[in-house]
């Protein structure tokens, strides 16, 4: 397999997101979740380059308490970025009360995958509310190896307006922060869902390094392993694909 080029691939996306701003924001902001994640932490770097630090607007949108919300904001600091906080915690609890209140008449409980879910649809909208009244463009912060086996949730972090790491493994990812001079630390932060205390690997079942390698070169030593990356790729391809819908 080709080495990654990770100068030079960084480069790339930096045109890539000068070009698309052009034809689909001329003079727009991007808006973009800081997380305090290498993801998000890596699109701000990489949209900081390619626009100017007074046109990127990093929103940071907690759920009540972040334990991790320095992380966001030594990145926001790193940057020099103005940002926003949006607390989401009186929001979720408000609604997830209210759904609460309707399922009981049915006998039903919230599903787990529901808890999981509806904080990262609440910051897209607190995100989208952001971008169209700062004159934004909302960037979505996936890389290619979490798209690959649907680790995102749709409508939330699977949303946004433009991609720069939708190409790109978590390996590589990693490399073009390490290029940018992001903080190491946030570049080599282990991923969690924020809700268990797992990390991401520890859901999947499987390591990023094996998922990434199994993506480039079609390998992977371990069949059970592969199978259940399929078998999570043939399930999860809706959520990249358009909607469907019944032409005449």
């Amino acid at each position: 397999m080709k080495e990654f080029d990770a100068k030079t691939v960084k480069n790339q996306v930096v045109q890539w997101i000068r070009d698309w701003f052009e034809v689909n924001g001329k003079g727009c902001n991007a808006v973009i979740g800081i997380s305090g994640g290498k993801d998000s932490s890596i699109v701000a770097g990489l949209c900081v380059e390619a626009l100017g630090k007074d046109r990127v607007i990093g929103v940071t949108m907690p759920n009540g308490v972040q334990k991790d919300i320095s992380d966001s904001m030594k990145l926001i600091n790193h940057l020099g970025i103005k940002y926003f906080c949006v607390n989401i915690g009186e929001t979720y609890n408000a609604l997830m009360a209210e759904v609460k209140k309707q399922l009981v008449t049915l006998n039903k409980e919230v599903a787990n995958q529901t808890v999981i879910n509806m904080p990262p649809r609440l910051r897209m909208t607190a995100l989208y509310a952001i971008s169209q009244s700062c004159n934004g463009r909302v960037a979505n912060t996936c890389n290619l190896s979490e798209d690959w086996v649907g680790y995102s949730t749709r409508y939330g972090d699977a949303a946004g307006d433009f991609s720069p790491l939708g190409g790109l493994t978590v390996q590589e990812v990693k490399a073009i922060g390490k290029e940018l001079g992001l903080p190491i630390e946030l570049v080599e932060k282990t991923p969690s869902d924020g809700l268990c205390g797992k990390s991401d690997e520890d859901n999947l079942g499987f390591t990023y390094a094996t998922l990434d390698k199994y993506i480039r070169t079609g390998v992977c030593e371990d069949e059970a392993i592969k199978a259940k990356i399929d078998d999570k790729h043939a399930k999860n391809l809706f959520k990249l694909e358009p909607i469907p819908h019944f032409s005449l």
